[in-house]
């Protein structure tokens, strides 16, 4: 048995899928009523979200098109955390392969956890500053594009719903409000 934080007890824990950075388990529970329950579990691999920030006040957004939504999805820049890589250097990774970005300073923004009920997968986030310009060496899947625009431009698209990713609204907006107060 294992004891959960929360005093949730786990009596045991099936794995129903696993592939990639994604596993999915259905886990027999005790919560803290006493109550025996089944508690279904996503597990992700830590994400990051970075938003480059140039000397402008600019901002450098992702527009691509995402199969789970079935439309365009405009976004900082994201991406997976590799296995035994830091979160800071695949903020770095991920800029230089979406969008052809490099930057010298990475600002750490703390984090966020999605949809916190059923899965588990923190998502740090990193303002870029210090922006150098180059080629995108986007995956074979991949067909972004990149909008520039000011962070306060960035901010009204949050509040008018234009952009909807979690992480990305939540980067937007905490930069936004170091820059404002």
């Amino acid at each position: 048995m294992i004891v959960v934080p929360g005093n949730w007890k786990t009596l045991e824990s099936v794995r129903k899928y696993c592939r990639e950075a994604l596993e999915v388990c259905e886990d027999q529970v005790v919560d803290p009523r006493g109550k025996h329950t089944k508690f279904s579990l996503v597990k992700m691999a830590a994400g990051i979200c970075v938003l480059p920030v140039d000397d402008s006040g600019n901002v450098y957004l992702t527009c691509e098109f995402r199969y789970a939504l079935g439309r365009d999805s405009v976004e900082a820049v994201g991406g997976v955390v590799e296995q035994g890589e830091h979160p800071s250097d695949a903020a770095r990774r991920e800029l230089k392969e979406e969008l052809g970005i490099d930057a010298e300073q990475l600002h750490y923004l703390g984090h966020v956890d999605p949809v916190t009920s059923i899965i588990s997968s923190p998502v740090h986030l990193f303002v870029a500053r210090d922006l150098g310009y180059g080629n995108s060496k986007q995956d074979h899947h991949e067909e972004i594009s990149m909008m520039k625009l000011s962070l306060e431009a960035a901010a009204r698209m949050v509040g008018r719903n234009e952009i909807t990713h979690a992480e990305s609204c939540t980067l937007i907006l905490r930069t936004y409000l170091q820059a404002h107060l």
